[in-house]
């Protein structure tokens, strides 16, 4: 760990960097912008589109590497690997896509594709433990943060493809070939692990919110923008100016750093509290135990995983997540099935939800545990609930919710993100913490498989064969139309969603007396019982 005063700039300079690494690190998102050139030019039906789909969310979320290897090496190599992989892979695909190389084998795209989103896993790993450890007392606001601006990084891609790259799938995948790369390699050296404030302090709040209402302006910006875009015919100098502005308000969080430079560190303490002392010794493994650990306190991967809470935990994420991932990797075909295919337009709109859900997960559940000890999961409740009607509402098609309903999902669907990552941090002790949250996150391409790669891809497909009046399913490159081609998918959502709201509930009571124990104080303390 880098010996630093704490309280002053290092991990103000990390979290900022942390930003743009994390927007980097949502390329994952970017499937349904070129999915369609996947399936035109290289002539895939839609369960070999969705199966891709399964290889991307695989990718992006298959991180238990990634997790192993927060805990023995530091972020800069962990950001290294992330951008190796996202050259090599999405530099396949763009052969593929460009037609530079033919007829590549779908076995090889497919594995391209999960080592291109990979990167995901070793990026956001590598800035999402570094920073929870850098402010750990305020672990909810910073998941918020940084996984908020993960969300809204879909809309950044889409502002960049549309207005930059006018809409062109090759050169979008050329872009993440190299641009996220080079990001990587310029900002590693920022985001290092210091030595954090021995508590919270309202100058430190302010500086939380500050972010948080850069990174609205942001998403209202991008979303604005990329919808004036779409409608009107914009001169070259305006749309450059688009992405210039949108560049210069990314850099938001930077300005804290600054703010400090010149006026003075809030907080220039040269000795940490006896709690933080304790919570770096058991976050680096220098306290041992001679018990097994109680919620709250540090666990091993092995004493986690007996756990009934850790199950409900991974039971509910998957629901939350699961189903909100089938949805967007068939976004583009159920605009199409509902008569609308301007992709852009959907995707910008989830992606913005996803973003507030995200960030507004993260700010209502720190304001809610702090203030009423209200566990984080009673909000997954909440958005689960939500969640069964919104499916039933895309069940329906009833015309001109689509895009209502596509924004809220994408709330709903952030919410999980931004509740998961401090409650499972909270349950089990940051010194895991990598593994315990990259495991967390196999819940997405576990829904993705089974919802998306086996029931809407198949559904779909034998909707569109029935329509074309097709005897077989596979090798064919048609198109479906109409609400029969996702319904009954989504009714199956739905009542995935009413098992996942009773299993957040039952966790939600378990977990009461832990959340009145960590935060009895209206703020995050150590439990005090720890037996060294």
């Amino acid at each position: 760990m880098v010996t630093v005063k704490e309280g002053t700039r290092p991990p103000w300079v990390g979290l900022g960097a942390a930003v743009w690494v994390q927007i980097a690190a949502g390329n994952s998102y970017n499937f349904p912008l070129y999915s369609h050139s996947l399936k035109s030019v290289l002539g895939f039906n839609q369960h070999q589109l969705t199966m891709l789909g399964v290889a991307n969310d695989i990718g992006e979320n298959v991180g238990l590497l990634p997790g192993i290897a927060s805990n023995k090496f530091p972020p800069w190599i962990i950001l290294s690997i992330g951008a190796v992989a996202c050259f090599l892979g999405y530099g396949v695909l763009w052969l593929a896509v460009s037609r530079t190389l033919q007829s590549l084998p779908y076995w090889l795209l497919w594995i391209a594709l999960c080592v291109a989103t990979n990167s995901s896993a070793w990026l956001t790993t590598a800035v999402l433990v570094t920073n929870m450890r850098n402010f750990p007392f305020s672990r909810g606001t910073v998941a918020g943060i940084l996984k908020g601006y993960g969300g809204l990084s879909a809309a950044v891609f889409t502002e960049i493809y549309s207005v930059l790259l006018r809409n062109s799938s090759s050169k979008l995948l050329l872009f993440l070939t190299l641009g996220v790369p080079v990001l990587c390699f310029v900002l590693m050296y920022f985001v290092r692990p210091c030595t954090p404030a021995s508590s919270e302090d309202s100058a430190e709040h302010g500086h939380f919110l500050f972010i948080q209402a850069a990174s609205v302006v942001v998403g209202l910006y991008v979303l604005t923008t990329t919808v004036l875009d779409d409608s009107f015919s914009l001169s070259a100098p305006i749309t450059i100016s688009f992405i210039v502005i949108m560049v210069v308000l990314l850099m938001a969080p930077l300005a804290i750093p600054v703010k400090m430079t010149f006026l003075g560190s809030f907080r220039e303490g040269n000795d940490s509290s006896s709690e933080i002392a304790m919570l770096l010794a058991e976050g680096e493994g220098a306290v041992k135990r001679k018990r097994r650990p109680k919620r709250g306190e540090d666990f091993k991967f092995t004493e986690a995983v007996i756990k009934a809470d850790f199950w409900l935990l991974f039971l509910v994420y998957f629901v939350g997540v699961g189903s909100g991932v089938t949805v967007l990797n068939n976004l583009a075909q159920i605009g199409i099935a509902q008569g609308t295919h301007d992709t852009t337009i959907l995707l910008s709109l989830f992606s913005f939800g996803n973003f507030v859900g995200r960030l507004g997960g993260g700010v209502v559940s720190e304001h809610f545990v702090k203030t009423r000890t209200i566990p984080r999961t009673f909000w997954m409740t909440c958005t689960q609930i939500i969640m069964i009607f919104i499916y039933l509402l895309f069940a329906s098609a009833i015309s001109g919710t689509l895009y209502a309903a596509t924004a809220l999902l994408g709330i709903c669907y952030g919410v999980q993100f931004s509740i998961m990552i401090p409650t499972v941090s909270e349950l089990f002790g940051l010194r895991h913490f990598g593994i315990f949250y990259n495991f967390m996150s196999l819940g997405n391409p576990l829904g993705a498989f089974l919802f998306s790669g086996l029931l809407a891809g198949y559904i779909y497909d034998s909707e569109a064969a029935k329509q074309h009046g097709l005897n077989h399913l596979y090798g064919t490159n048609v198109s479906c139309l109409g609400p029969n081609c996702f319904r009954v998918t989504f009714l199956v959502l739905a009542g995935v969603c009413c098992v996942g709201t009773i299993l957040s509930i039952v966790l939600s009571i378990r977990i009461k007396p832990v959340y009145q124990m960590l935060y009895a104080g209206g703020s995050f303390r150590l439990p005090q019982n720890t037996n060294n």
